[in-house]
């Protein structure tokens, strides 16, 4: 079925990259690197462990995009250098590779990581010698900020926030009419535990029950007889994949009808294959760009070359990596020179970056105002798109 267009808006909109810094031994907090002959980029993502999904599609993106960049004359006059490593989808080993990349690589700018959780892990570090971070797909709600509530001058990111996506699921079940709702939350993630907040509040229906699991369950039968028994028009489910596979063929097998409802966790080629491609029916889930209805020249263009680099389609995860290379070079080449800190005044003054997963600013958080997608699958396949702007908050 076609979706109607919801129109939404966040506090914070969809979000954009993170920055910091780390210490240095020949910085001190210093910010030039100028005088490095290449212009040294980081990537830091879990390229191996359970997160490997993400950081190794985004890594895809990166490199292409710096590939595209330097056979286009690189940045600043000079070759970019990009350097990417593994934290192992492991949070010590992001703090790690982090300082690891400012201290014997002198990278400019960092990309990284994957998930919040490994996101985090990098500020201090880097924000200690002033290098800003861009985040593709970290989407924790208070990334960009301190526990005081203030922004973190280093800190950016390109994909919206849990708070957004939960909201556009919520309205998305409101608008579909559905009357009664269950959620079924990751409890070991701020992740599953914020989204699944979110749509609590946002849903005009009754929430009928909530079932919680931690990370690296496979038995999921006891709560999905819990929510069989309540007969929800919806379920939410508000973590990733990982899980998600799992809990979405273990519902089918028993018979459950209910429409599902998922984050952008889930959106990787993994979760149909966990789930089985006949069980992935009359599911949803928000995504970040699409190649279908609504797709621009730009996401075609970048599609065609990922194909012709990897013999492979991207999903939104190389989408994000792509974009978020191309915001640092952008940046680089507004701020004028291979210095940290103007890198870091250029990211906080994005303005209209037309990337492949849309067109985005950057606000006084630090996190992008732009449009996000809800994915219809049926048989594991992508069948329909729906665009939610940030232009009005339903209620």
């Amino acid at each position: 079925m076609k979706f109607k267009k919801i129109a939404l808006t966040l506090l914070s909109a969809v979000t954009l990259a993170a920055c910091g810094a780390a210490t240095s031994t020949n910085n001190s907090g210093a910010s030039t690197t100028g005088d490095n002959e290449t212009f040294n980029v980081g990537g830091n993502f879990g390229l191996s462990g359970a997160f490997s999904a993400y950081g190794t599609a985004i890594n895809d993106g990166a490199a292409l995009a710096f590939k595209e960049i330097n056979e286009n004359g690189g940045v600043l006059g000079k070759e970019v250098n990009y350097i990417s490593v593994d934290n192992k989808s492991d949070a010590t080993e992001s703090t790690t590779q982090t300082a690891r990349l400012i201290d014997e690589e002198n990278i400019s700018v960092l990309v990284g990581s994957d998930t919040t959780g490994s996101t985090e892990a990098q500020i201090q570090t880097a924000t200690a010698s002033s290098v800003p971070v861009v985040a593709p797909a970290a989407t924790g709600d208070s990334l960009t900020m301190d526990s005081s509530g203030n922004v973190l001058e280093y800190v950016f990111r390109v994909p919206f926030q849990d708070a957004f996506q939960g909201a556009v699921l919520a309205e998305f079940a409101n608008q579909e009419g559905y009357e009664t709702a269950a959620i079924i939350q990751d409890n070991s993630s701020d992740y599953g535990q914020n989204l699944a907040a979110e749509f609590d509040d946002i849903f005009d229906g009754e929430i009928v029950g909530t079932e919680s699991y931690v990370s690296g369950d496979t038995d999921f039968n006891s709560i999905l007889n819990n929510v069989a028994s309540k007969k929800p028009d919806v379920i939410f489910i508000a973590g990733y994949y990982t899980e998600g596979g799992s809990i979405v063929k273990q519902a089918r097998e028993k018979g459950i009808e209910s429409a599902i409802l998922a984050p952008d966790g889930f959106g990787a080629e993994e979760f149909v294959e966990l789930a089985g491609a006949g069980n992935v029916n009359n599911f949803y889930y928000t995504a970040h760009y699409t190649t279908g209805e609504g797709a621009t020249d730009k996401t075609t263009e970048f599609v065609q070359a990922f194909k012709e680099e990897y013999g492979s389609t991207p999903n939104m995860f190389d989408a994000l990596g792509y974009d978020a290379a191309y915001l640092v070079a952008d940046a680089a080449e507004r701020a004028g020179e291979d210095d940290r800190q103007a890198i870091t005044d250029a990211l906080a003054e994005t303005t209209d970056f037309e990337g492949v997963t849309g067109t985005f600013s950057i606000d006084e958080d630090h996190n992008p105002v732009k449009t996000a997608y809800i994915i219809e699958m049926e048989n594991g396949e992508e069948v329909a798109t729906s665009a939610v702007t940030p232009d009005s908050l339903a209620n």
